[in-house]
């Protein structure tokens, strides 16, 4: 508090001297000199508010009518400097006296380790005034950049112990409205006079820190200090994991947010994503310089926008994101292999899908697609299963060999133990890859697409209802004529247990992408194996009145989007690991919110999109000619054949 009325009083001072110099433009930064000397005394007074309550009624009362009057002395712009300093040297004595510290001593001074970060913000702001002053906008914004990310950065999380609204309006100050200032090119005089607030800004917030570091219990201090491994080029991964479990503002649920910041966020992760993958290929070329400017770019100018609306429901996590990019930026100014960069930023961009599920929120189109993907999956795979199961004992009924049908179930009872087994494992695998993780989902989709892929055509080619029946029926009297109860046994078992292997290995890969949908997704399941157990009635009852060409049908066109949707998916992920490259088709085709994304495998680059073109064009036609085609030629030959017979008899007869 001394200090900010000592420095008012020397701008008051500076002003009143400028004010009478012919020269006009002096006149103008005089005034300056003045704002700031009443910004300094209206700050100063903003600490004297947290002071007052632990002094004495008359001490408070006199320190307050000393304010006053320095004032009314600025407000009246009268030139008596001599009562400005005796009332700034009468209030310094009463502090000290407060404090109980001998006269002049100063008074709450912050920790060495984090006035270094004030020392070089104060030098960027100077080099800044003086880049502009040299008519170079370029270096100011460098300098203003480096003031922020560089150093306040670091004292974020201590400010905001002592005073969130104070540190979110100096982070905003640096962050947004100052760099728009340089980037406008506006003039010297007005950014000196916002460079002088922010400074009386971080002047209250160092006051603030040594009066919270001179109160702290030692139980339940926490210690903001730079390590010693700490280099000055680099970020202070230490001093920003200082913020985790501090966070004391508003406190918002999933999704909570305006449409307006969903909006902005997902074109913000948009731009993120085009500079990571700038990043990369700068780095890849020795660019280091480009490729760090890019980063930093990728942080400050944007993903600090998705901050704003994203902290308030998950601090810890939008500070993990924080921590990230640091790190990022460590790694390329050290110069790390690029394979250590590509696997920074596949966790960055993991991140940024994260941080767009906690603004957007699941929303109602994704969890409806969840839902029904998850049932579709538990239907067919279950439908198959029962239809071959329910023909088996059918056949098994009429043909009179029902003592086979206990070891049918045998080996259905252990297909189901395999397929829990096989989940157990799957999930075991998923948890243990660790940073592999993504290789992991975008094998286990391009696997899901394999096999739908071979499955759905199976599937068609088994459409009509006398060729599945003669499928079965085959199959079952191969296993009567060996008379082994083993063959049902393991029959029955590779029947379900084939459809329940591709069932965990489909849903594994739902599960990957339907991220906090997983209550919809089990509800698909749970439906989905309720419907099945009537199906399953239905055939006991009513045998082959089942409608298997629709149902078959409707399996068939449930398997070719969900292989759609995985392949796009898998692609994608690929692309984030730097497999596969990226081309962007941003504005081109429509950018779906990431959980609508996820369900649909449709994304806004090229790959995606061309693999699933592909993939749907490979359908249509196998559709085309599995159902018009070959029965059209089956039908000419099956003709033909019926000629060459009936041309055969009218011979035989003639004969």
């Amino acid at each position: 508090m001394s200090y900010l009325l000592r420095d008012s009083y020397n701008s008051y001072g500076i002003y009143l001297n400028s004010s009478k110099a012919a020269n006009t433009d002096l006149i103008n930064y005089a005034m300056i000199d003045y704002e700031n000397a009443r910004g300094l005394v209206n700050q100063s007074y903003t600490l004297f508010d947290l002071l007052e309550s632990n002094m004495t009624a008359a001490k408070s009362e006199e320190i307050e009518f000393f304010i006053t009057k320095i004032n009314t002395i600025i407000e009246s712009k009268s030139a008596d400097v001599e009562e400005f300093s005796r009332l700034v040297s009468v209030i310094e004595n009463d502090l000290n006296e407060f404090n109980n510290i001998p006269a002049r001593a100063v008074s709450y001074a912050v920790d060495s380790s984090l006035q270094v970060y004030y020392d070089n913000i104060d030098t960027s702001l100077n080099n800044a005034i003086s880049s502009i002053q040299n008519g170079d906008y370029v270096a100011a914004d460098k300098n203003v950049s480096a003031a922020y990310l560089d150093n306040y950065e670091y004292l974020e999380a201590p400010i905001e112990e002592v005073n969130s609204t104070l540190m979110q309006q100096i982070e905003i100050n640096m962050r947004e409205n100052l760099r728009a200032l340089v980037k406008n090119q506006t003039s010297l005089a007005d950014i000196e006079a916002y460079i002088s607030n922010i400074k009386d800004d971080l002047e209250v917030s160092k006051q603030l820190l040594g009066s919270s570091n001179t109160e702290q219990q030692p139980n339940n201090s926490r210690n903001f200090t730079m390590p010693s491994s700490f280099v000055s080029n680099a970020a202070n991964i230490d001093s920003l994991k200082q913020g985790f479990g501090i966070y004391t503002g508003e406190r918002r649920s999933m999704g909570e947010t305006s449409e307006d910041f969903k909006g902005q966020v997902r074109n913000n992760i948009d731009t993120i994503r085009v500079k990571l993958d700038e990043v990369v290929s700068l780095y890849s070329k020795n660019d280091s310089s480009q490729a760090l400017a890019t980063a930093r770019s990728a942080y400050l100018d944007s993903y600090e926008n998705i901050e704003i609306p994203l902290r308030p429901i998950d601090p810890d996590f939008t500070l993990d994101m924080e921590i990230k990019f640091a790190e990022l930026r460590n790694l390329i100014t050290s110069n790390a292999p690029p394979d250590q960069v590509v696997s920074k930023i596949v966790e960055l961009k993991s991140g940024l899908d994260e941080s767009e599920r906690f603004v957007s929120g699941i929303g109602v189109v994704a969890p409806a697609i969840a839902f029904s993907s998850s049932f579709s999956i538990i239907f067919r795979e279950g439908l198959e299963a029962a239809l071959i199961l329910g023909a088996i004992l059918t056949y098994l009924e009429a043909s009179r060999n029902e003592k086979y049908k206990k070891h049918v179930y045998a080996g259905v009872v252990f297909a189901i133990a395999l397929t829990a087994v096989t989940w157990v494992i799957a999930e075991f695998i998923i948890e243990i890859s660790g940073a592999q993780r993504e290789l992991i989902e975008a094998i286990a989709g391009i696997s899901a697409v394999a096999v739908l892929f071979w499955v759905s055509f199976w599937v068609l080619n088994k459409i009509e209802t006398k060729k599945w029946i003669e499928f079965v029926k085959a199959k079952v009297w191969q296993a009567t004529t060996t008379g082994s109860f083993m063959v049902f046994v393991l029959l029955s078992f590779f029947t379900v247990y084939r459809e329940g292997f591709e069932t965990v290995l489909f849903y594994q890969a739902l599960f990957s992408f339907a991220k906090y949908m997983e209550l919809y997704v089990l509800a698909g399941l749970i439906v989905g194996m309720a419907v099945i157990i009537a199906v399953v009635f239905i055939i006991r009852k009513l045998g082959k009145k089942l409608p298997l060409r629709v149902l078959f049908g409707l399996t068939m066109g449930v398997g070719a989007f969900m292989s759609i949707t995985f392949l796009g998916n898998a692609i994608r992920e690929f692309q984030e690991l730097g497999w596969i490259p990226t081309t962007h088709l941003l504005g081109i085709i429509p950018r779906f919110d990431i959980n609508v994304a996820t369900m649909t495998g449709i994304h806004p680059t090229l790959e995606t999109v061309l693999g699933q073109v592909i993939l749907l064009a490979i359908y249509l036609a196998g559709s085309l000619y599995i159902l018009f085609i070959q029965p059209r030629r089956q039908q000419v030959i099956a003709s033909m054949r019926k000629s060459v017979r009936d041309k055969d008899k009218k011979e035989q007869k003639g004969g």
